[in-house]
C-alpha cells in the first residue's frame, strides 16, 4: 500500500496548490556531452500533442539496477592505483551519487568472463561436497563484492552456475560444444534440449548441495546471497563453461532437490528460474506449471531471445517477479549505437513487467575480450598501457536510470513508449530518449508542464521532487 503522505504531497504538487516555485532537475547525455545537469521550471500550459504521464496508473514495482562481479572485471580494476579503483567502485555503487547499483550478480563457479575455467568442487564423486571450497573466490570476486560492499553495505548479490563441477556432465568437461579455444572432444558434443547433467539421484542430491554450501560459504565471508538462479541460459551449448538443461529435467532439480536442500538448511536464498534465453513458453511451462517446483520458485530471469517469452509469463504467471538478467553485450565497440540498443532493451523490458534490470560487465580493459574469444562491451574500460579510464555511453545511459528510480518506486503508465516514468516516495522520474534530430518536447503530468528544447540523439532524465 503507498503511504498516505505521499499521495497527498504528490495532489499538490499536481494540483498546484504549494505557494513556492518548484524546480525540475533535467539531466542529458548525447556522444558529444555527457551529464549535463540544468535546472528549469514547469509552466502551466502545453501544446496538445504532449506526452502524458499519468502518476495515478502506477504497474510494477522496481527493485533495482546492477551489473555483474566477473574476475576479468577485477582483472582490470587492478591495473589501477587504489584511489584509481576506488573512484570507480564510488562511481558503481555510492547509494548517494553515480550508477547508485543496489543490485548485483555474480557467477558460481567460472563463467566466459573468468580468468580460466574452475568449479568448487572438482573432485570426481565426491558427493558429500568435502572437497567443496570457494578458495578461487578469495582471489578476485570475494575482493570485488567486498569492496563494493564498503560502499554499498546493502547490495543485494544472486549468483547463477554457468557450469556444475565438470564431473557432474554427461561429457565430463565444463564447455558443451567443441571449439579451438576448448579441449572439448567432438563425441562431447551436446545440443540442445538434450540434458547435460547426470540426472541420477546421487548426482542431483550432490549439486543441491553443492549450492547450499555456497551460500553457507558467501554468508561466512559476509556475503548474502538473496537468490540464486539455476542455471545460466540453460538452452544453450556454448564454447565455454555451459550446461544444457531440459525444462522437465529442471524442474525434477527445483522441485525434488534443490527447494527441499535449502529449505533443509534453512537458507532464506531464493530459488529463480533463470537465466532464460529462449523465446518459447513452451520450455517454461513445464517448470512454473509443476506444481511441486513452483512452490519454491520467487521469481523468472530474462535475457537475450528470452525477452520474448516475458510477455507470455506474465501474462500467465502473474504471481511471479520478472528480471532482465544480463543486457546484450555487443562486440567491444562500447559506442553510441551500443547504448541505443541498450536502451531499446531497457524500454522493451520495463514494458512488459521487468522489475529489475542487469547490465552485464561493469568494468572490463580496453580488449573487452572473453577468455574463451569474443569481445564484448562494458560501462568502464580501463586501458591497460595508460591506465585511462574511460565512462562509456552504456555507463551513462544507466545512469540515467538506476541514480534516480530508487528501489521500492513504481513505473507509470505513459502515452508514448519512449518515455518511461516511475515513482519514488518522494519524486517523479522520467527518463525519455530523443532519437532523431532537435525538437521541442512537452511533457504533462497532472496539471504540470513541461517544455523542453531536445538535443537530437539524447538521453533526458527529468526529476520532480515531490
Amino acid at each position: 500500500m503507498k503511504p498516505t503522505f505521499f499521495l497527498f504531497a504528490l495532489a499538490l504538487m499536481l494540483n498546484g496548490c504549494e505557494s513556492k516555485t518548484r524546480f525540475i532537475e533535467w539531466i542529458s547525455t548525447t556522444s558529444e556531452h555527457s551529464w549535463k545537469v540544468v535546472q528549469i521550471e514547469p509552466t502551466s500550459i502545453a501544446p496538445e500533442n504532449s506526452i502524458q504521464i499519468f502518476p495515478s496508473k502506477t504497474q510494477q514495482q522496481i527493485d533495482g539496477f546492477g551489473g555483474c562481479f566477473n574476475e576479468l572485471g577485477w582483472e582490470a580494476l587492478n591495473l589501477l592505483s587504489e584511489d584509481q579503483r576506488e573512484q570507480i567502485l564510488q562511481e558503481l555503487f555510492n547509494p548517494k551519487i553515480g550508477c547508485k547499483f543496489n543490485i548485483c550478480r555474480m557467477p558460481i563457479g567460472a563463467n566466459d568472463y573468468a580468468v580460466d575455467w574452475y568449479s568448487h568442487n572438482e573432485m570426481d564423486g565426491d558427493f558429500a561436497m568435502e572437497h567443496f571450497s570457494i578458495e578461487r573466490d578469495q582471489l578476485r570476486l570475494i575482493p570485488y563484492i567486498k569492496e563494493a560492499k564498503k560502499i554499498r553495505p546493502d547490495l543485494n548479490i544472486w549468483a547463477s552456475p554457468w557450469c556444475p563441477p565438470s564431473w557432474m556432465k554427461t561429457n565430463h568437461h565444463y564447455a558443451c560444444r567443441p571449439d579451438v579455444v576448448n579441449d572439448l572432444l567432438d563425441e562431447g558434443a551436446g545440443e540442445e534440449m538434450v540434458t547435460q547433467f547426470r540426472m541420477e539421484n546421487s548426482y542431483l542430491s550432490a549439486y543441491a548441495l553443492y549450492f547450499s554450501k555456497f551460500i553457507e560459504a558467501y554468508r561466512s565471508e559476509g556475503i548474502p546471497i538473496y537468490a540464486v538462479h539455476v542455471q545460466n541460459e540453460p538452452n544453450s551449448c556454448q564454447n565455454f563453461p555451459s550446461c544444457v538443461w531440459r525444462p522437465e529435467d529442471m524442474a525434477t532439480f527445483i522441485g525434488n532437490y534443490l527447494g527441499p536442500q535449502l529449505e533443509k538448511n534453512q537458507h532464506k536464498t531464493e530459488i529463480w528460474l533463470g537465466t532464460i534465453e529462449r523465446p518459447q513458453i513452451e520450455r517454461i511451462d513445464p517448470i512454473l506449471g509443476n506444481t511441486v517446483a513452483a512452490k519454491y520458485i520467487t521469481g523468472v530471469g530474462f535475457q537475450w531471445a528470452g525477452k520474448d517469452a516475458i510477455a507470455d509469463v506474465q501474462q500467465k504467471y502473474p504471481s511471479f517477479k520478472l528480471m532482465q538478467t544480463e543486457t546484450e553485450c555487443g562486440n567491444g565497440s562500447n559506442d553510441w549505437d551500443a547504448a541505443e540498443h541498450t536502451f531499446d532493451l531497457m524500454k522493451y523490458y520495463f514494458n512488459q513487467g521487468a522489475n529489475s534490470y542487469m547490465y552485464w560487465n561493469m568494468v572490463l580493459n580496453e580488449t573487452g575480450k572473453s577468455q574463451w574469444g569474443w569481445k564484448q562491451n562494458s560501462m568502464i574500460t580501463i586501458h591497460s598501457e595508460t591506465r585511462m579510464i574511460s565512462y562509456n555511453p552504456e555507463f551513462y545511459l544507466m545512469k540515467h536510470f538506476s541514480a534516480f528510480v530508487e528501489p521500492g518506486a513504481y513505473k507509470m503508465e505513459t502515452s508514448d513508449e519512449n518515455c518511461l516514468a516511475f515513482k519514488n516516495l518522494d519524486a517523479i522520474v522520467f527518463i525519455y530518449y530523443n532519437k532523431d534530430e532537435a525538437i521541442g518536447k512537452s511533457f504533462k503530468i497532472g496539471d504540470l508542464f513541461i517544455t523542453v528544447q531536445l538535443e537530437a540523439q539524447s538521453f533526458n532524465t527529468f526529476s520532480i521532487k515531490i
